[in-house]
C-alpha cells in the first residue's frame, strides 16, 4: 500500500459538518496515513476567519488591552465543534492555556499558530490519530528560514513512531523552540513538507473546488477544469494570477517528484486537478492548459541604433532598474529595440530616476513609456507541436478589436504573452479562450 499525505484548507474544516465529511474522506482510503489541517475558515460570507481573530488578540496584548473577549468567540467556535462531534477531552483547559500563552509570549506568529495547533488536536481526537506539533519537527534557522533538510530529517524519525498522524500546517520553530510561523500558502507548505519527508506517492491538497480552472470564472463563463498540467505549467499560471494553489507552496513535493492532487471536500467524487512532473502523453492533453493574466503594468522601449553589437547595454539597463530596487517581468526584445515590462507599482515615485539614468548610461535614440498595459499568458505543452498556436491567438484578438501592443513567446514554446490595453483585459481573455476551447 502507498502513502497519501492529505491537506485540508480552512473551508473544509470551518464547522462540525466538514469535519465528518473530513473524516469520511480519509478513511475511505487507507493509504492517506497523514492530515495537515488548516485553521477553521469562514463558514458564511460574513463570517470571521480564526487566524484573523487571532491576530487581533495579539494585537491587542501588544497594546496592554485585554483580548479576552475576541478569544472568547474563538474558543466557542472551537467548543460548538468539539459538541457537535461529542468529542471527549479537555479542550476547555487547553483554550484557557492557549489563551494564557498568548498573553505570556507576546508573539504574532505563536497566536496566528493557534488556529491550526487547536484545529490539529480536535481532529486527531476525532480520528484517533496521533497528534505531532510540528513546533517539534519543522525548523527555521536563526535568522527564519526554512531548514528544509534538518527538518525532513525530524519528520522522518518521527513518523517512524506515528505512522498515522495528524500534523497542523502553518508553522515550526526556531532552533530555541520558538514558534514561527510561514508566510504565503503556510499549510500548503506544510502538506508539501510532510508528502516529502513521507516519501509519498501522492500528495492531496483538499479545498472548496473542483481544481483549477482553465480561466478566471469572473471573466470567462463556465471555464473548464483543468485535469492534468505540470509543475511549470503551474509555475507559469500561478505567477500570471490564478489562484487556488501557488507553485512555491509545492516546492518540496516538486522537487522530491511527487505528484499533487488539488481535490473538493464538498466534491470528493471529482478528480480534480492532478500536477506532475511530466505532462501528459500527446493524445491526453489539449492544445493549452489553462489562461492567466495581470492588470497595471508600464512597458519601457528603448531604442538605439546597433543596440545587439553593444557590449553591456541590456546589464546596464537592467542596473538602472536595480539600483531602484525594482524588479521587472518581462524583456521582449529586438535587433535595436528593448522592451522592459514593470508593474505598476514597482514604478511608483520612481519612474523618473530610472529612465534619467537609463539615459546617461545607455544614451538611447529614444525612450518610450506606455502605461495601462494588461499581459495574458496562454500555457500549455499542446502548443509545441500545434502549427498556428500562436496565429490562432492573434487572429482572435484581431476579430475581438483587440489591439496587441506587446508579444512574447519563450524558446520552450509553451507560453506566449501578449500585451493589451488595460481596457481590453476581460474582453481579450474571452477571446483567447473562445478561440482555444470553445
Amino acid at each position: 500500500m502507498g502513502v497519501k499525505v492529505v491537506k485540508f484548507g480552512g473551508s473544509s474544516l470551518a464547522d462540525a459538518e466538514h469535519f465528518k465529511k473530513v473524516k469520511k474522506i480519509i478513511l475511505s482510503d487507507p493509504s492517506r496515513c497523514y492530515v495537515v489541517p488548516s485553521a477553521p475558515g469562514k463558514r458564511f460570507p460574513n463570517d470571521e476567519k480564526i487566524t484573523d481573530m487571532l491576530y487581533q488578540c495579539h494585537r491587542l496584548v501588544d497594546i496592554n488591552q485585554p483580548h479576552e473577549e475576541i478569544f472568547e468567540r474563538i474558543a466557542n467556535r472551537y467548543l460548538e465543534i468539539a459538541r457537535e462531534l461529542g468529542l471527549d477531552f479537555d479542550l476547555e483547559k487547553i483554550l484557557r492555556e492557549t489563551s494564557h500563552e498568548i498573553r505570556a509570549r507576546r508573539s504574532a506568529d505563536f497566536a496566528a499558530s493557534r488556529g491550526e495547533y487547536l484545529n490539529g488536536i480536535m481532529l486527531s481526537h476525532y480520528l484517533g490519530w496521533d497528534f505531532i506539533d510540528p513546533a517539534d519537527v519543522i525548523k527555521f534557522d536563526r535568522r527564519g528560514a526554512f531548514a528544509s533538510e534538518w527538518t525532513n530529517e525530524m519528520l522522518k524519525k518521527a513518523m517512524e513512531d506515528h505512522p498515522r498522524a495528524v500534523i497542523p500546517g502553518f508553522y515550526g520553530s526556531y532552533p530555541n523552540g520558538e514558534v514561527h510561523t510561514f508566510s504565503r500558502g503556510g499549510s500548503d507548505v506544510t502538506g508539501a513538507i510532510v508528502a516529502r519527508a513521507a516519501e509519498a506517492d501522492m500528495y492531496e491538497n483538499w479545498t472548496d473546488v473542483n481544481g483549477f480552472l482553465m480561466a478566471d470564472p469572473r471573466i470567462v463563463e463556465n471555464p473548464r477544469c483543468i485535469r492534468r498540467l505540470t509543475y511549470r505549467e503551474l509555475r507559469e499560471l500561478s505567477y500570471m494570477g490564478a489562484t487556488v494553489l501557488h507553485e512555491e507552496a509545492i516546492f518540496p513535493v516538486h522537487k522530491a517528484g511527487i505528484p499533487t492532487n488539488i481535490r473538493n471536500t464538498n466534491n470528493p467524487d471529482d478528480p480534480g486537478t492532478l500536477i506532475t512532473e511530466l505532462p501528459a502523453d500527446a493524445s491526453e492533453r489539449g492544445q493549452i492548459t489553462g489562461i492567466a493574466g495581470h492588470k497595471d503594468f508600464t512597458l519601457i522601449t528603448i531604442d538605439k541604433a546597433m543596440m545587439n553589437s553593444e557590449y553591456g547595454f541590456g546589464r546596464r539597463v537592467l542596473q538602472a532598474l536595480e539600483d531602484f530596487d525594482v524588479s521587472f517581468e518581462h524583456l521582449p526584445t529586438g535587433i535595436d529595440t528593448m522592451c522592459v515590462v514593470v508593474a505598476d507599482k514597482e514604478l511608483i515615485a520612481r519612474k523618473d530616476q530610472i529612465i534619467q539614468r537609463i539615459k546617461q548610461t545607455c544614451q538611447p535614440d529614444t525612450i518610450e513609456i506606455q502605461s495601462g498595459l494588461a499581459l495574458i499568458a496562454t500555457v500549455g505543452y499542446g502548443m509545441v507541436r500545434t502549427p498556428g498556436s500562436a496565429a490562432k491567438l492573434i487572429t482572435a484578438l484581431y476579430e475581438a478589436g483587440v489591439n496587441i501592443r506587446m508579444i512574447d513567446q519563450g524558446s520552450s514554446e509553451f507560453n506566449i504573452i501578449v500585451g493589451v490595453d488595460t481596457a481590453d483585459f476581460e474582453t481579450a481573455m474571452r477571446a483567447i479562450y473562445n478561440a482555444f476551447v470553445s
